[in-house]
């Protein structure tokens, strides 16, 4: 497939697997009113396909879904579809208790989203049965295959990731927990028990810091926080460790994304407010977090910019 050919006949899973780049999670723009600012954010998202992403996850962890409103949401995937302009797929997040999620869903599928992130439900914490339940129905509320995300108050035992991969509609299972064991303990499952075409992503935050690890337990596909600010960056390290490039993937590790990944972890909410503050140093005004996120401080911002010119740096020092 070519790069920029239109693939919108194609299923989502396909096009999902095909491994042309990172897959691209936009922050969602807000003007200084603090309102959404669509023609900033379709900006940003046709920047992103442009630079290369192999598919758009709109509204979802890095888009903020949890500070949009219905309304803002179904705007921000309809510009979202509309900025991809069928170039890659659009997947949009979904989430809350099971009716919510329900909504977003639809809203989502009304927006001409191709597919959704099943994001956990709001702060219950529940057994594998109702968790089973509740992704089948927001499986079936619509004809969007779904990509259930594990992490926080959603993780799931090897059985209950059978019965997800069992039902209709429900394509993979992102996995923001880290728990390698019970990856691999669940791809076996699937593969013995559900086998088919049933994909896998590394959803953990800074995803290119432990996809080696991913890689092993056949894992290729993850989430780029670093293609929102730094395109370049994310594409050369997605090619070094497609292509066995070892010396180039120790470079960006130990020069970039270390670093990166060290700063992050200096505040809570980083792994979206960071991202937002690269984001405006790289020229795009996509505003401020919203509340109850914060916005980092200026000696932080600082030394994100220099995080980035290192990463940039080591860019040129290989060409």
């Amino acid at each position: 497939m070519e790069p920029g050919e239109l693939v919108t006949s194609a299923p989502l899973a396909a096009r999902l697997d095909i491994p042309s780049g990172p897959l691209f999670f936009p922050v969602t723009a807000y003007g200084p009113d603090g309102s959404v600012d669509l023609d900033t954010f379709r900006t940003h998202v046709r920047r992103g396909v442009e630079a290369g992403a192999a598919a758009v996850f709109a509204c979802c962890g890095t888009g903020e879904f949890h500070a949009l409103t219905p309304e803002e949401f179904e705007a921000c995937v309809r510009a979202a579809v509309e900025a991809a302009d069928g170039r890659v797929p659009v997947v949009a997040g979904a989430g809350y208790g099971t009716a919510l999620a329900v909504r977003y869903a639809r809203l989502a599928e009304a927006a001409g989203a191709d597919g959704l992130l099943a994001m956990p439900p709001y702060l219950v914490v529940a057994g594998q049965e109702g968790l089973l339940r509740h992704y089948r129905e927001v499986a079936a509320a619509t004809a969007l295959p779904v990509i259930v995300y594990q992490r926080d108050n959603a993780v799931f035992t090897p059985e209950t990731v059978v019965g997800l991969a069992r039902t209709d509609g429900i394509i993979g299972l992102k996995d923001g927990l880290g728990d390698l064991g019970l990856m691999q303990r669940v791809i076996s499952a699937v593969r013995t028990e559900a086998p088919g075409d049933f994909l896998y992503f590394n959803g953990l935050p800074t995803a290119e810091q432990t996809q080696r690890a991913y890689r092993a337990l056949g894992v290729t596909l993850y989430s780029s926080a670093v293609f929102c600010f730094a395109p370049e960056i994310a594409l050369a390290f997605h090619q070094a460790l497609r292509t066995g490039d070892e010396t180039t993937v120790d470079k960006l590790l130990d020069g970039f994304y270390g670093p990166f990944v060290e700063l992050r972890d200096r505040g809570r909410g980083y792994a979206v407010a960071l991202v937002k503050a690269g984001v405006r140093l790289r020229g795009l005004d996509v505003g401020e977090v919203r509340p109850p996120l914060h916005e980092p401080p200026g000696d932080h911002v600082k030394q994100l910019a220099e995080v980035i010119e290192r990463g940039y740096a080591l860019l040129e020092e290989a060409k």
